[in-house]
């Protein structure tokens, strides 16, 4: 694949999916981002409940919770997806002159940072914390994995989620209460729409991406949602 690879970027919005089918994708893509078979490729889903944790965090003390729990490749301990939540996976090839861990997990916190400034609300960072908070609260959780300096996971933020879901284990090592979701800190539309669009939009400006004109599908394509409903 020559055209774009680089600069473009290619958005598939998954709808409500489970986690282990996900995860698949993300693997496939992977290997063909790293072979240059496909452009940076941004996923966009909704899970079903689920627990993942990261590599080196014990699993142990998450037996007998309701939801699964799946040990995955990402850095990071044991966190909850579920409805309600935007979850981003950029499969990403980083450049070479963005080829530092510590600045990615910085940029997508800083995509995370815009995406709540559309909606009037001041995040920020926690020293020795990854992820984005609204005061003493969590609202976005993020972990990544590289792979020939291919990017994958990503970030969750908390829209509509249910926090009583983090309850009964330590999400990203803390107290489940510190846990928050964005619709308590702002009036916002019943859907995660508005937020899929808004991660699209700040993760392309971060990034210094563009979206591929609508008459340039990637080839041997995949199924994916409009980025608007029909």
């Amino acid at each position: 694949m020559t055209d774009g690879v680089g600069t473009l970027l290619d958005v598939v919005r998954l709808g409500r999916k489970s986690y282990a089918e996900t995860h698949r994708l993300q693997e496939e893509l992977l290997e063909q981002r790293i072979a240059g078979k496909i452009r940076d490729t941004l996923i966009l889903v909704e899970h079903e409940p689920v627990i993942t944790v990261g590599r080196g965090a014990g699993s142990a003390e998450l037996r007998g919770l309701r939801w699964p729990v799946v040990e995955v490749e990402r850095g990071g301990e044991a966190t909850y997806h579920g409805p309600g939540q935007v979850v981003a996976y950029p499969i990403y090839a980083l450049p070479e002159g963005r080829r530092d861990l510590h600045r990615y997990l910085r940029d997508l916190e800083e995509v995370v940072l815009r995406v709540l400034a559309e909606v009037g609300v001041e995040g920020h960072r926690k020293e020795g914390a990854t992820g984005v908070w609204i005061g003493s609260h969590k609202v976005a959780s993020i972990g990544v994995a590289v792979r020939r300096w291919v990017a994958w996971h990503g970030l969750a933020l908390n829209v509509h989620t249910d926090l009583e879901a983090f309850k009964g284990f330590r999400p990203c090592g803390f107290e489940a209460s510190v846990m928050t979701r964005l619709a308590d800190h702002a009036e916002l539309p019943p859907t995660n729409l508005l937020f899929e669009i808004l991660t699209v939009k700040h993760f392309l400006s971060v990034f210094g991406l563009e979206l591929p004109p609508p008459s340039a599908p990637q080839s041997g394509g995949f199924p994916e949602l409009p980025i608007l409903p029909s």
